[in-house]
């Protein structure tokens, strides 16, 4: 898939960033509605991966691809709707940028953060990615950043079970196949420097997807555990889950199935969530959609807008949903405008939206 960015408004100011408690109500189709949940400041113009804090904050990535002269940083939001910069992502020195994309935590509150340096679309970035390791303080300030795997092609989603960490990279183009090869890397907590090949003859390499899909060659991207451990992972070109079920030690694959699909529901598949009943929400960042998957595999779209800014709360290129505090937030992506694509414009606010998918 060729992305193309469209750059930002280089106009420096502070932008007001607005949260609602309104809730949202379904339309005429019987979809939910989504509703503007925050506007962020002018320097996060590409809102990406979230996870919750230990003291229940959300962190929000901005790697910025839309405007690469804002720094890409990590935003904290407060449960009662209070947003600040928390931190700028450490630079990858060849290339003087960093991309967070997926981040994810540990029980001891490092942050592990997919760098994807691909996306930026510099030559110099290219098999340049890392997953990261910040290590903070009790006072939540970056003490150290740990490298602990680089190389990468296209690092993506991150997710943790146990001591293991899971990355997916949309594309493996060092596998070579008819179509393209995206997979799961797996790394220990302790992990340093591991170098990656983007080959099969990498040994972190857990396993891979093929995207058939001739139009959309983009591949594992959204990843998350169930309570049984089970892994999902969704390949984007294809609108499709699957399932992966680990040994016990999380090392080894017992399974791997293609578990949902049904693309008249769900077209793309970017970030993925989990509530505590199994439901799956995903991001169709394609059509601009949110589709729920039930425990048992069944796809329903349950909210979608038309091509927006996002300034009345619309899906503007939903990139990454996660549920916090009873509702389900959804980072508006709004930087890619390939032929396919219901997004036709980088625009301004920049904006996350709410539903409310409890009753």
């Amino acid at each position: 898939m060729k992305l193309q960015y469209i750059a930002a408004a280089a106009l420096l100011c502070t932008a007001a960033c607005k949260s609602t408690g309104n809730k949202p109500e379904s339309n005429d189709s019987g979809l939910l509605t989504p509703s503007l949940f925050m506007e962020l400041p002018d320097y996060c113009p590409t809102p990406d991966g979230m996870a919750i804090a230990a003291d229940g904050s959300l962190i929000l990535a901005c790697p910025n691809f839309a405007d690469q002269t804002k720094p890409a940083c990590l935003m904290k939001i407060t449960a009662d709707g209070k947003i600040s910069k928390w931190i700028d992502v450490p630079v990858l020195p060849e290339t003087g940028f960093a991309a967070p994309m997926g981040i994810a935590f540990d029980d001891d509150g490092n942050l592990y953060v997919a760098d994807n340096q691909g996306w930026t679309g510099s030559e110099a970035g290219k098999n340049k990615g890392r997953l990261l390791k910040l290590v903070f303080d009790e006072a939540g300030k970056l003490i150290d950043c740990v490298t602990i795997a680089s190389g990468m092609e296209h690092p993506n989603g991150v997710k943790l079970l146990g001591d293991n960490i899971y990355v997916t990279q949309s594309s493996l183009s060092g596998i070579p196949s008819e179509k393209l090869t995206s997979g799961v890397y797996r790394f220990n907590r302790n992990d340093r420097d591991v170098a990656v090949t983007n080959t099969a003859a990498d040994t972190n390499l857990l396993a891979t997807v093929v995207t058939v899909n001739p139009e959309v060659q983009y591949g594992l991207d959204g990843i998350v555990f169930d309570r049984d451990s089970n892994m999902y992972v969704g390949n984007f070109g294809d609108g499709s889950i699957h399932k992966i079920t680990l040994d016990p030690s999380g090392k080894q694959v017992l399974s791997s199935n293609l578990w949902a699909q049904d693309t008249t529901q769900l077209k793309s598949t970017d970030g993925i969530a989990i509530d505590d009943n199994g439901n799956l929400y995903v991001a169709d960042f394609s059509v601009n959609a949110i589709a729920k998957v039930s425990p048992e595999g069944k796809i329903t779209r349950i909210a979608q807008s038309p091509d927006c800014d996002g300034s009345d709360g619309g899906l503007d290129q939903p990139g990454e949903p996660i549920v916090w505090n009873r509702m389900l937030i959804v980072s508006c992506f709004d930087a890619v405008t390939d032929p396919g694509k219901v997004n036709t414009a980088h625009d301004k606010p920049y904006t996350l939206s709410r539903l409310d998918i409890e009753k």
